[in-house]
């Protein structure tokens, strides 16, 4: 388990699986997730939790909790490439109580300091559509910088957006945490 401020960070489990169905066929909490396809059915999801709770090392998936012990979303590492040492950034607050509070900016930087000082890792990168506002300056929070843009890349409800990548390097970050 890591520990943050707000939250703690744990593996994922396969009793997960009904806090998760909650949320996933919320499109209001869907149209940020990059990799998501919307509906999700009971099925799909359980075979996304098998891969998730499967040990793989291009994967590091993590359940966010509250201190009080109340499931709020899922972060994750995936695309971990060991040699290169990086790996992508992924984040959902599936629990939209929870949305503005904070907790995404303490999940992250909790993860970004495993990622950096466990893992070894020396970049930690993501993508972003340009319509999160609310995501895009959470990363900013965090110390991530935009380092590229993929025009129109993202169709969703009937219009093109763009798709933001931002990424952060290991010194940047321990430079943040002093």
């Amino acid at each position: 388990m890591l520990k943050g401020k707000l939250l703690n960070l744990r593996a994922v489990e396969k009793k997960d699986l009904e806090e998760i169905m909650k949320w996933v066929n919320d499109r209001e909490v869907t149209k940020y997730l990059s990799a998501f396809l919307y509906p999700v059915s009971r099925a799909e999801e359980e075979k996304f939790l098998e891969r998730a709770t499967s040990h793989n090392d291009t994967e590091k998936n993590l359940v966010m909790e509250t201190k009080e012990g109340d499931y709020i979303g899922q972060i994750s590492l995936h695309k971990i490439d060991w040699k290169n040492r990086n790996a992508e950034l992924g984040i959902v607050i599936g629990n939209k109580e929870y949305w503005g509070k904070g907790y995404g900016t303490d999940a992250i930087k909790i993860l970004l300091n495993h990622a950096f000082n466990q893992m070894n890792l020396y970049k930690v990168y993501l993508r972003v559509f340009d319509y999160n506002q609310r995501g895009i300056c959470c990363y900013e929070k965090c110390g991530f910088k935009e380092e590229g843009r993929l025009r129109k890349g993202q169709f969703y409800d009937g219009k093109y957006y763009d798709v933001i990548l931002m990424g952060i390097l290991k010194d940047e970050f321990e430079k943040m945490d002093k």
